[in-house]
């Protein structure tokens, strides 16, 4: 198992977050003509980068969504912070 830290409520076990979305990484919605399979592509795939990460993740048990550094190679997370206005 895995640390997280909350920067709610603290170092968590992994199980209590999901994860939301590579962070900075905005895509445009594509256009209204766009194939079932770009549409599927756009929904489906991300970058995924090996190393160094900004990620958006979800605490499940206070609800909050954080803004939290890792590496996707070592899982080493750097750290975590709010994304509250004010907070970040």
């Amino acid at each position: 198992m895995q640390l997280f830290s909350c920067p709610f409520c603290g170092p968590r076990d992994e199980t209590e977050f999901h994860f939301g979305a590579e962070a900075g990484n905005v895509r445009p919605e594509p256009a209204a003509s766009t194939s079932a399979e770009a549409w599927a592509d756009y929904l489906h795939f991300e970058t995924n980068p090996k190393g160094p990460s900004r990620e958006i993740w979800v605490h499940t048990t206070c609800g909050e969504f954080f803004l939290m550094e890792r590496d996707t190679v070592t899982h080493e997370v750097k750290g975590s912070q709010s994304l509250r206005r004010g907070e970040a």
